[in-house]
């Protein structure tokens, strides 16, 4: 079965998280992506978080599936001319350097689209033009910056992150977007372009809720935020709100028996208007259904806590599980919170294929994350990371087509390194 994005060659100068998001992404549809690693040391990642003495950690292999890597030391010139010819050959480069290292490689962007008219630079930076264009930006740093953090927990509290990484795998996500919309046009136009993803721009857009809120915030309180009904002013810049829903229909996390030992014991309650009788009637309120006091959305705003309160006295007699189980049999909208550990044991996430077991040559069999997209006529097989350098001659001779003399001469440069290291050896 051909693959959506077979025939499609990306250069991938990508480490960390952010850009191999990315890559993992377009390798999953099929794109045969070359990651381009320094000889004897590769993504940095290969050797932080080891939890296996020198064995590529699961921060890199998890982000790294479907993949081949090359070694190559892009300041030796031969070097340079290996990575001349994979531009000429490539149709994608893909890169989340700080500000300026591709220049200063020798290969801005009129250089690269003169050796390729056709290829396209896709960029991550932390921040596009502007006064702080040239800084340095991480998760938690574009988590801050974008309008996460000041929107996040309770609003008595310090801003904070989420273990969502929307800083870097948002942006990841965002970028291959740019890239296949870039794939696409080049087919009418025949011509290259550049794609640039922001950190702060991925997580404002993931946060575009928050700035409606900033706007309606002009005009009157935000009526669903819990501090409404406790007669709490607002200020001039959207609060933190708790597990506030932050939306149309209001929304809570309850606890749920047995909350008192087990830290995940929770479930999140939402009261959607049109469900609101058969809740009054699980929860022991039928008066709820017509009291002026509550029977409308409108009026119920106000009195948000004294709601959710009385809904969690329900919640707490029943495990989540139950709870889901009775509030779906009557389409009321609720979720589980669920702890890594029972997601990992989901076996209807393993038949999804959204969990896979993947086998290393070096670390064994472990769990990751497979393709959340699923494409019916191109469905995803999860393969290993690559061992560092692992298809450099590989890519060499079947990809830029060097002669046996020419290889020789490569390897006795320098240039590649020694195939098939693991980082941390």
């Amino acid at each position: 079965m051909t693959k959506a994005l077979e025939g499609v060659k990306i250069l991938d100068f990508t480490h960390v998280q952010s850009g191999p998001t990315c890559t993992q992404l377009l390798a999953w549809f099929g794109a045969d992506v070359i990651k381009v690693e320094r000889p004897g040391v590769g993504d940095i990642t290969r050797g932080q978080l080891q939890d296996i003495p020198k064995v590529d950690s699961l921060y890199f292999t998890m982000l790294n599936h479907n993949k081949r890597s090359i070694t190559l030391d892009t300041k030796n010139p031969k070097g340079k001319e290996v990575l001349e010819r994979l531009i000429k050959e490539c149709d994608v480069l893909v890169e989340n350097f700080g500000p300026g290292v591709l220049d200063r490689m020798g290969f801005p962007w009129e250089r690269i689209k003169t050796l390729n008219p056709r290829m396209i630079v896709a960029s991550i930076k932390g921040f596009g033009p502007g006064p702080y264009e040239d800084c340095k930006v991480y998760e938690n740093v574009a988590q801050c910056t974008g309008g996460a953090a000041s929107t996040t927990g309770f609003r008595d509290g310090l801003p904070l992150v989420t273990g969502a990484q929307i800083g870097d795998s948002g942006t990841g996500l965002h970028l291959a977007l740019g890239i296949v919309t870039a794939l696409y046009q080049r087919t009418v136009t025949g011509e290259g372009q550049r794609v640039t993803c922001a950190m702060q721009d991925g997580v404002l857009n993931l946060c575009r809720v928050k700035l409606r809120d900033q706007q309606r915030l002009q005009h009157g309180p935000l009526k669903e935020y819990s501090q409404f009904g406790e007669g709490v002013p607002f200020g001039d810049s959207v609060p933190r709100a708790g597990n506030d829903s932050g939306g149309g229909q209001p929304g809570r996390i309850v606890k749920c028996k047995g909350w008192e030992t087990d830290p995940n014991a929770y479930l999140y309650f939402i009261t959607q208007a049109p469900v609101w009788e058969a809740i009054c009637d699980i929860i022991g309120e039928p008066d709820w259904k017509t009291n002026p006091d509550y029977a409308t959305p409108p009026v119920r705003l106000p009195r948000l806590n004294e709601i959710f309160g009385r809904i969690e006295q329900w919640t707490m007699t029943k495990t989540k599980f139950e709870a889901m189980q009775i509030l779906n049999e009557r389409d009321i909208p609720c979720g589980p919170i669920l702890s890594m550990k029972e997601i990992a044991e989901d076996e209807s996430l393993k038949a999804t294929g959204t969990l896979v077991e993947v086998d290393h040559p070096t670390r064994g069999k472990y769990l990751s994350v497979g393709n959340p997209i699923k494409l019916s006529a191109s469905p995803t097989v999860v393969e290993r990371s690559p061992l560092l350098g692992e298809h450099t001659q590989e890519i060499l001779s079947s990809v830029l087509k060097y002669s046996e003399s020419e290889l020789s001469e490569i390897a006795a440069s320098g240039a590649i390194g020694a195939p098939r290291m693991a980082a941390a050896e």
